[in-house]
């Protein structure tokens, strides 16, 4: 299954359109992201990322719907288990 996931803006690297990456907050989870499909994004934007590329800005009020949808979904999965 894929998902396309909100995460925040937290840093930018570079100035070429088509290398741009940033740094992206998921809930305290940082990862490196390619920004090249969004080159209007500055810091602090919420963006939609799809295996490891942010593929659209999100308005903020969006953002804080399906932040707080995604933290009820984790209050009824529970805790995730560690690997055996």
């Amino acid at each position: 299954m894929c998902l396309a996931v909100p995460g925040r803006v937290v840093e930018i690297q570079g100035d070429d359109p088509l290398w741009r990456s940033g740094r992206i907050d998921f809930g305290g989870v940082l990862k490196d992201i390619s920004l090249a499909c969004v080159p209007e994004v500055v810091i602090g934007d919420y963006v939609i990322v799809h295996a490891g590329v942010a593929i659209s800005r999100l308005d903020p009020d969006e953002a804080a719907r399906v932040l707080e949808q995604w933290r009820a979904l984790e209050a009824l999965i529970g805790p995730e288990e560690p690997p055996p």
